[in-house]
């Protein structure tokens, strides 16, 4: 079946590895050993050359498939019919559960494929590339297995499947469950039929558990059920860091070079995420970030932050293209790297310090933040008091454009604020003192630099302290606690905002021209923060009818990726992103109905 890349991906993973099937049951992009390393899966920026880079199974005289994940789990079942009534299903998970007191979870993907009706008959298609799609990967093979030579590295297929066919790419017919491990290259130990079944089952019953902890308002469970289970597979474990997608390189808009590799942690971004998930009580996952955070807040020279790192901590991201991949729909380049990492975006800071101040406050932490932990803290607020009159790239990171952007200052004068809070919380009043001047300090600022006076005495803040244009982040101060909703100066900002960067039922980050040219494309979280927005005006029926709009543009998998073209409704830009799903967390608490209804 001839298949045109698209966004209609189902994310699995286990917070080690992830991979994305597409609508064929194709798996088309998944990275090893972690999420920003090797392409193996590379089938989705490989342009129209389907046979490099991807797993499939080709059922002989298919005419259709379905998906569905396996309720409140990533565990994910694609049914592939054909002519002649006969259908496989097809159960593809990676391995996460507790073993001998610790979470196994192997960079290796599991694929299980069971004859539902008929005789069917398929071929599997099993060619990982290696360096970015320089190749094909080498192959040995043995009775039950197959290795694929990467790199430095090799992966195992073991399988109770016939490896000659799978070798020599001929259809056999499936008479029996058959079992596909890809993981470490190391002998499969035990019965490969009874550990692959019983691995899905602890699999199963993990991420059921899981969200059976979560928080969740009564109207879109399934939906915010998704979007949380996809934002914890978007954690590296090993170390806390949160990535922004797990793609890279996918257009934010047709033929717009607006490529960029998301799969690193943007300190914003996983500020973003924490703050969502601890919304629905997922304490888990800011445990771990708050780790990541400390190992960064220790790295810092001076309290300097930079705006991304490698899900290792690693601060060096030099931004490449690969050349041998032709990119999504052969629009490329394919990046790797990302040359923001170099970028001075002083609103770092804040989203440090707001999501560690948590820790001094809940009890419910494994580890409660400490004297010393402030200490270290204090030395970020110290960059924060520093910086937050100072040029910077701002939060949608310029190239070539350096000013004194009103979300930066005010997310400088959070980070003052809550240090002051966490201070008086911990009997330290002199440095509450210190902290709380310095915030009403950042305040009068922003208030004389970045307001815009206009004509019969309204106005609006600008996007910067320079000019006066707009962009939709500075709908996010209220959500900060800079404003509040019936602020004047907030209601007059948030119609300029409407009337500027609104475009039918969705909004731009801003209309200005950028390195790029104008934007093409609405960016979704900041339709979400419209949505936020209309609700704190009151305005709570369009903002349900907005909501179920940007719904209705989600995938078959229920997620979103960064940008969406407001006149087709096609999806753009990486997938699945953070930010995105953080918009439909969010939105569903602030607009449900309360669980009292039904009780």
């Amino acid at each position: 079946m001839a298949h045109t890349p698209n966004l209609e991906l189902w994310p699995i993973g286990n917070c080690q590895v992830s991979g994305l099937i597409d609508q064929t049951g194709a798996l088309v992009w998944g990275c090893v050993p972690r999420v920003d390393g090797d392409p193996v899966f590379s089938a989705l920026l490989n342009g129209d050359q389907r046979d490099a880079g991807i797993w499939r199974f080709e059922l002989e005289g298919q005419i259709s498939a379905s998906q569905e994940y396996i309720r409140n789990t990533p565990n994910l079942v694609t049914t592939l019919t054909a002519k002649d009534g006969s259908a496989v299903e097809i159960l593809d998970f990676c391995p996460r559960f507790e073993r001998s007191g610790r979470m196994y979870r192997p960079v290796s993907y599991v694929r299980i494929v069971r004859p539902i009706s008929g005789n069917p008959r398929i071929r599997v298609i099993l060619k990982p590339t290696k360096n970015y799609g320089a190749g094909l990967a080498d192959t040995t093979a043995g009775t039950n297995h197959i290795r694929y030579l990467l790199g430095a590295q090799a992966l195992r297929l073991s399988t109770d499947a016939p490896v000659g066919y799978i070798v020599e790419g001929r259809t056999f017919r499936v008479e029996a469950d058959t079992h596909f491990f890809l993981g470490p290259d190391e002998p499969f130990v035990g019965n490969l039929r009874e550990q692959a079944r019983s691995m899905e089952q602890s699999t199963r019953k993990y991420w059921q558990g899981w969200v059976r902890g979560l928080s969740i308002p009564l109207e879109w469970q399934e939906e915010v059920i998704r979007c949380a289970i996809t934002l914890k597979l978007c954690q590296h474990e090993e170390t806390g860091a949160i990535v922004a997608a797990l793609t890279t390189s996918i257009p934010e808009a047709a033929h717009s070079e607006r490529n960029w590799d998301y799969r690193y942690c943007w300190i914003r971004d996983s500020y973003y995420t924490i703050q969502a998930l601890n919304r629905l009580g997922a304490l888990d996952v800011m445990e771990k970030y708050l780790g990541y955070l400390r190992n960064i807040v220790d790295g810092a020279r001076g309290g300097q932050i930079q705006p991304l790192y490698s899900v290792m901590g690693e601060s060096e991201l030099d931004e490449t293209t690969a050349s041998y991949l032709a990119g999504y729909r052969g629009m490329g380049p394919v990046r790797r790297g990302n040359a923001a990492y170099k970028q001075i975006q002083h609103d770092a800071y804040g989203q440090i310090v707001l999501p560690s101040a948590q820790g001094f406050f809940d009890k419910r932490l494994l580890r409660p933040a400490d004297e010393r932990d402030f200490e270290n803290l204090e030395q970020v607020g110290k960059m924060a008091w520093a910086m937050h009159d100072q040029p910077d790239a701002g939060l949608w990171e310029f190239r070539t454009r350096q000013e004194v952007h009103t979300y930066s200052a005010v997310m400088s004068w959070a980070a003052c604020d809550r240090l002051a809070n966490v201070a008086e919380h911990i009997g330290k009043d002199d440095r509450a003192k210190i902290w709380r001047e310095r915030a009403e300090a950042i305040a009068a600022t922003i208030d004389a630099k970045a307001w815009k006076e206009g004509e019969n005495g309204t106005g609006h803040y600008g996007a910067s302290f320079e000019s006066d244009y707009l962009d939709a982040s500075l709908l996010q101060m209220v959500e900060l606690r800079f404003l509040s909703p019936d602020n004047e100066r907030f209601k007059q900002t948030f119609a300029a905002v409407e009337e500027h960067l609104r475009r039918g039922d969705h909004m731009l980050r801003y209309a200005a021209e950028d390195d790029f040219g104008a934007p093409e494309t609405a960016f979704n979280v900041c339709t979400f923060w419209l949505i936020e927005a209309l609700h704190l005006a009151g305005r709570d029926e369009e903002a349900r009818t907005l909501f179920d709009t940007m719904l209705s543009h989600t995938t078959g998998s229920g997620l979103l990726s960064e940008d969406l073209d407001y006149e087709t409704g096609e999806l753009w830009g990486n997938f699945p992103q953070t930010y995105s799903l953080v918009g439909v967390i969010n939105c569903a608490g602030l607009l449900s109905k309360p669980w009292s209804e039904v009780r």
